[in-house]
């Protein structure tokens, strides 16, 4: 039945969408090394507008440690330091008048305990969107069994349901996984 196809297809994409976030958000969590994506939560004032900082200035990373931010214009330079001094991220901006450097810190042991655990917190998160992607289906699976779907059929359907669950919560155990041997790699 082309509602059931339609349905399994909606199932996968919404999934998809839960594992990408997962991987953003676990890209924002630093592990040792400089990545631009750790200012990406930070946002200031440019001129009346809230605008994340790469959309003001370059943000490269010429080493492991370091990431240096080049603002388009020079009178950004003072307001980027105040925003990602004031963010709480754990780095103390140096601003030289025409770059700002961040020197990434090494991790301690507790510090990694810590990215570790915010790690698999934000894997529950996605294993709860999974699951609520499942039930959303499943409620579905239910409304066109009452509108004459035959019970085989829909028993099928979530069936197919729970497999494409539990394969898109085999990819959050992997995903975590390798973040959390990154963290942990000193």
């Amino acid at each position: 039945m082309e509602e059931v196809e339609l349905l399994l297809d909606d199932t996968r994409d919404q999934m998809a969408k839960v594992i990408r976030h997962l991987e953003a958000e676990l890209l924002k969590i630093r592990a040792g090394r400089a990545n631009p994506t750790m200012l990406d939560g930070i946002h200031i004032d440019y001129y009346g507008t809230n605008q994340p900082i790469k959309n003001v200035a370059n943000i490269n990373t010429p080493d492991a440690r370091t990431i240096t931010i080049q603002p388009f214009e020079k009178a950004m330079l003072s307001v980027i330091e105040k925003a990602i001094f004031y963010s709480n991220i754990g780095f103390t901006p140096m601003n030289d008048g025409i770059i700002i450097r961040i020197n990434i810190p090494p991790l301690t042991e507790e510090r990694r305990l810590q990215l570790v655990k915010q790690s698999r917190a934000e894997a529950e998160q996605a294993k709860v969107g999974l699951r609520t992607v499942r039930r959303e289906s499943n409620e579905y699976v239910k409304r066109l069994q009452k509108e004459g779907l035959p019970e085989d059929m829909a028993k099928d359907t979530e069936e197919k349901v729970q497999q494409i669950t539990n394969e898109y919560s085999t990819k959050t155990e992997v995903i975590l996984a390798t973040k959390e041997k990154e963290i942990t790699t000193v």
